[in-house]
């Protein structure tokens, strides 16, 4: 299959460089230019593109409203091609790269009795990578519609985190430079926002955190050693 040797002639290119371009020339199309910014990001997900910075650039565009409006149904549309194609055409490189993850079987078998509560958690508090869970989860049994419905609520607070981070920033190089807004009621406004948003974040984390080790059970030897 040529997705493996996609995803590996993509990543040799330097994404951040391209995507400061690709965000300023997408920002004069204004509204209209949404549509394909959503485009960009699925064809991102499916091709292991980091999707925090991309989540994040949607907000310096278009504000925090608009941007999770963008980025939450095309985060969930490229899951689901990614999903799909793991499923259906690419299940052996799929199981290989899950080879990594010692837990994986575990998840496996607790998605085999409750897959649309592990899948909601396991969105909610991440134990794999969101581009490498997305075909990581084509391989289990659940439900196409499960699926979907629990990625898209899972992913709701992260999205929604990354997406305010961005729209604080005041350049592109801020934004990917990871560096805070200097006026001081910019700064203000973004620290009190941010608070709120990670406050949030972090009491989902931690109940999802707990739910899944419930739904998992006690922790094997082996991922024991794998996490030290």
């Amino acid at each position: 299959m040529l997705l493996p040797h996609i995803i590996s002639f993509a990543a040799s290119f330097p994404l951040l460089r391209w995507l400061a371009a690709f965000i300023q020339w997408v920002r004069n199309f204004g509204v209209a230019g949404s549509l394909l910014y959503g485009a960009v990001y699925v064809i991102a997900a499916v091709l292991f593109v980091p999707a925090s910075p991309m989540t994040a650039a949607a907000g310096f565009i278009y504000g925090p409203l608009l941007g999770t409006l963008i980025v939450s149904p095309a985060s969930v549309l490229g899951a689901t091609l990614a999903f799909l194609i793991s499923r259906h055409l690419a299940r052996d490189w799929a199981a290989a790269k899950m080879e990594k993850y010692p837990q994986f079987p575990v998840i496996d078998r607790a998605i085999e009795k409750n897959g649309f509560k592990v899948v909601l958690l396991l969105r909610l508090q991440l134990v794999i990578p969101y581009n490498l869970l997305n075909y990581a989860l084509g391989l289990t049994r659940i439900r196409l519609r499960d699926f979907l419905i629990a990625t898209w609520i899972g992913m709701l607070p992260a999205t929604f985190l990354y997406v305010y981070l961005g729209s604080v920033a005041q350049n592109v190089s801020d934004l990917l430079g990871g560096r805070l807004p200097h006026s001081a009621l910019r700064t203000a406004l973004f620290w009190s926002g941010l608070a709120a948003t990670i406050l949030f974040a972090w009491y989902i984390g931690r109940v999802s955190r707990r739910a899944l080790q419930q739904e998992l059970g006690p922790p094997t030897p082996n991922s024991q050693r794998a996490t030290r």
